[in-house]
């Protein structure tokens, strides 16, 4: 039994924040129900085709799920929301600000039909404030909450590689929706939540916020270096590989002299007896660094820094983790099924000996439909008219 068996979650969805999150839940076990646009589906689906055919992040975010393809601006699409929803402990959406409340989906029209039900709206910037109706991607998240800022290099700053906006608000509307599941057990009432991209990502910037405290200079633009320790970044080995390493306290410096770069007298240089100093003439202890590992390959530095006890990885690439050792040995990988044919997933992170995640196939535009409306009471006459009509 997974935990969150029994539990219908029903979600206006599209990109990543929202399928994420339900992604999530339904992982535990919820059914979700995700309700598309038919013919186009989640625009997420045409983002790319990189996975046979597939969008890489419709891939990513969307396993598990039953797709009911519905047209919202359908006369009778307000009643098969609502028989859906007589079902239903969760509503989550993230569709354009007010729209949800234009179709009489917020949390004050519902609870006054569903007491019980939960509504998570994830939006841009929130359901209030001036910036309520500004459109927000991903990058202009990241922009707007500084952490474009200090991330790059000193001359040219760079967003994160990955949609860590949309990751950031779909995790706190997935953890906000247990916490309510878990009030709702104990109260027997429902709740509103408004996750907003925003305020997710300025949650993550707890440190460079503090950091800049009062008008303080914030953290420099450091590359993939740390922009206040050193040495703590990349760093190149002799066959071309990189190697990043981090030394955290005096007693690491002087096993990375001794041991590392085979340099005991570099332990008590005045230039690096302290870590601001060695930060301060990062560009000199940089060269020797680079001087030292260029004999080396990167097993040989690797093998002299885990001797040393030093923290370090390598500068992997998709390819290497694809063939991580370290998922392989702890057998991370399998597979669910698609509209393509099988495809390699990991499973979700936390290995718990109470129960098997699910990992169900990536559902088709609508490949649900017609089952959802016969559980719900239509017949086939039904369901082929609002075909014809291009409900669904």
């Amino acid at each position: 039994m997974r935990p969150l068996d029994g539990i219908t979650v029903v979600s206006l969805e599209h990109a990543i924040a929202a399928p994420f999150c339900t992604r999530q839940l339904a992982d535990l076990g919820a059914r979700v129900i995700k309700i598309e646009r038919p013919n186009v589906g989640d625009f997420a689906r045409g983002y790319d085709e990189r996975v046979d055919g597939m969008s890489s992040h419709f891939s990513w975010t969307n396993r598990s799920k039953e797709s009911l393809a519905l047209d919202l601006k359908h006369h009778e699409a307000p009643a098969i929301l609502q028989k859906i929803l007589e079902q239903a402990d969760v509503l989550v959406q993230n569709l354009a600000p007010g729209a949800a409340d234009r179709l009489g989906l917020s949390y004050e029209a519902l609870s006054q039909r569903y007491p019980g039900i939960i509504v998570c709206d994830i939006s841009g910037y929130g359901n209030d404030g001036p910036y309520r109706d500004k459109k927000a991607y991903d990058l202009l998240i990241q922009a707007e909450s500084g952490f474009v800022s200090i991330t790059g290099t000193p001359d040219s700053p760079s967003k994160a590689g990955c949609s860590i906006a949309d990751i950031a608000a779909g995790m706190y509307a997935y953890t906000n929706i247990l916490a309510a599941l878990l009030q709702r057990g104990k109260t027997g009432k429902g709740s509103h939540i408004d996750v907003s991209m925003l305020e997710s990502m300025a949650e993550w910037m707890g440190f460079p916020l503090y950091y800049a405290f009062d008008g303080a200079t914030p953290p420099p633009r450091a590359g993939a270096s740390h922009a206040t320790i050193f040495p703590y970044g990349p760093f190149p080995a002799g066959d071309g590989k990189t190697v990043i390493l981090g030394l955290q306290n005096e007693r690491e410096w002087d096993a990375f002299c001794r041991v590392v770069l085979e340099q005991p007298e570099l332990t008590n240089d005045e230039r690096f007896i302290s870590n601001s100093l060695r930060s301060k003439n990062r560009a000199e202890l940089t060269q020797l660094i680079v001087d030292a590992f260029a004999p080396l390959t990167i097993e040989q530095v690797v093998e002299r820094l885990e001797r040393a006890q030093i923290a370090n990885a390598r500068l992997n690439e998709m390819r290497d983790v694809w063939n991580h050792p370290q998922l392989r040995a702890r057998e991370r990988w399998t597979s669910v099924d698609s509209p393509v044919g099988a495809i390699p997933a990991l499973l979700p992170p936390g290995l718990s000996n109470a129960y098997e995640p699910r990992m169900d196939a990536i559902p088709a535009l609508g490949e649900h439909s017609e089952s959802i409306l016969r559980n719900l009471g239509y017949i086939s006459q039904d369901i082929d008219r609002l075909r014809a009509e291009g409900a669904i």
